[in-house]
């Protein structure tokens, strides 16, 4: 199904964080003279651009969700995810994670992002008017306005 328009700014944000979670995967084994490069580059993705993300779909997204019963299950699994991948992401600004965590960080966020590309952004399609997503999507740009919009390009040294 193509995305609707109100949720293409969330969509071409998980693209930067699936580019990340591709790079650490090619990368992987992560060497230990590289870990402290790697943690910053996640903390620096995260106060640049997802923890205003989290935010948006936790106050925004989540709720609208939320309307629908049958989402329920699938928005506390999502939180959840949101959770366990900010203390990932304190862990890399603390220089805090080991090689294994930090492959394992990118597999879940992978996961999350396609659970909410694949089953929420969907199903949300499907359930709302488009009236809804237009007004989904207004919320949703006001609330991202203050991410930097990266885009994570391959470091040649790593």
């Amino acid at each position: 199904m193509l995305r609707d328009k109100s949720l293409i700014p969330l969509s071409r944000q998980h693209q930067h964080a699936l580019a990340l979670c591709v790079r650490i995967d090619r990368a992987s084994p992560i060497d230990e003279s590289k870990l402290s490069e790697w943690e910053t580059e996640i903390a620096q993705q995260f106060a640049a651009e997802i923890k205003v993300h989290f935010a948006a779909e936790e106050a925004i997204l989540f709720p609208a969700a939320r309307g629908f019963a049958e989402l329920n299950p699938l928005v506390e699994n999502l939180i959840a995810d949101h959770q366990w991948l900010r203390t990932c992401f304190a862990k890399a600004e603390a220089r805090q994670m080991s090689s294994e965590e930090i492959s394992a960080f990118a597999r879940r966020l992978a996961e999350h992002i396609r659970k909410e590309e694949r089953q929420l952004f969907e199903r949300l399609q499907q359930l709302m008017k488009p009236e809804e997503l237009g007004v989904l999507g207004e919320a949703l740009d006001r609330a991202l306005e203050n991410a930097a919009q990266v885009c994570s390009l391959p470091n040649p040294t790593k």
